[in-house]
């Protein structure tokens, strides 16, 4: 790997780490044990700029860093998460792999929009496989919930992972186009 990809690495994960230990949280409405937070912005910037190497390594990092640092209500909470980041990215990744090309540099927004959409359909679908598989163990794996209440849960979770790629992937976009701009680096989004 290229000594400009492991650096890309090391700082979009540093980032993605600082923003998960910031105070910056902010409950769901509707579900307050759920937070909306902006760590995982730098990830699809990563994504987006580097390409699928750097995004899943930048995940991978992460994880392992919040594992020892910061796990959250549970110990193996980063593995939740990155699951749902990795189904996000892959999301995108089929975007730009095999729709992409059908679109000239003008119509370049639609993409964005086709990644937020299909990244939100990934996540939504492999988390609600996880949570459905994970959520009824014991502590630390899950919480013991009985299906019922989890049955009830998931129509919420689902809402929560919808959402967040709502802003997460746009807002990624925004962060790898001005870093390309300002860095004169080609994003691996746009080859």
């Amino acid at each position: 790997m290229e000594s400009k990809k492991v650096a890309a690495i090391a700082i979009f994960t540093a980032l993605s780490v600082a923003l998960v230990l910031s105070p910056a949280k902010f409950p769901a409405p509707y579900a307050p044990f759920l937070k909306y937070q902006i760590w995982e912005i730098p990830i699809v910037a990563a994504f987006l700029l580097y390409g699928p190497l750097v995004g899943v390594a930048t995940s991978i990092i992460n994880t392992m860093i919040l594992l020892v640092v910061y796990p959250g209500d549970l110990p193996i909470g980063p593995l939740y998460n990155l699951a749902a980041v990795l189904s996000m990215l892959l999301g995108i990744y089929i975007i730009h792999r095999f729709v992409a090309e059908y679109f000239s540099r003008r119509q370049e927004a639609i993409l964005p929009a086709f990644s937020t959409v299909l990244g939100s359909i990934a996540r939504v679908g492999v988390m609600s496989i996880v949570n459905w598989v994970f959520l009824r163990y014991p502590y630390p794996v899950g919480f013991s919930m009985p299906v019922e209440a989890l049955t009830a849960m998931l129509p919420v979770i689902a809402l929560f992972n919808a959402t967040v790629v709502l802003y997460t992937i746009p807002l990624g976009y925004f962060v790898s186009r001005a870093v390309s701009f300002g860095t004169s680096t080609e994003r691996w989004s746009q080859r």
